[in-house]
């Protein structure tokens, strides 16, 4: 059962722009808005790598190599989780996941969704 539904990637010159989105609408709001949510990303050959993420009170945290371009928020009401990527670079390619953790440490995944910056 699908429960993370991501969209908005795709294939972009390096410079430009996407914005990233994924929606949770079978997860009710309170458990929405107790969950850490986050965008991790996973380049060909590499680790999967934490990109951002966002904690209930609203506080973020960004990796060093994406900070002042990408911009993590969330819509509570509807249960979307929002990644505006700007200036993207070809390193910035990769298939990018959603994530919701939640006060225990159980993880939810979405599908991932691909992004291609070419130069």
């Amino acid at each position: 059962q699908v429960t993370l539904v991501e969209s908005g990637g795709g294939l972009v010159q390096a410079g430009g722009s996407l914005r990233l989105s994924c929606k949770a609408p079978t997860t009710i709001l309170s458990t929405f808005t107790s969950n850490t949510l986050g965008w991790y990303r996973q380049a060909p050959g590499k680790e999967r790598e934490l990109v951002a993420s966002i904690i209930p009170g609203g506080s973020t945290n960004y990796a060093d190599s994406v900070k002042g371009r990408f911009t993590i928020s969330k819509e509570n009401t509807k249960r979307t989780i929002y990644l505006q990527m700007n200036n993207l670079k070809p390193e910035d390619t990769g298939v990018y996941y959603c994530n919701h953790r939640s006060p225990s440490g159980y993880d939810k995944w979405g599908q991932g969704t691909q992004v291609t910056v070419v130069s």
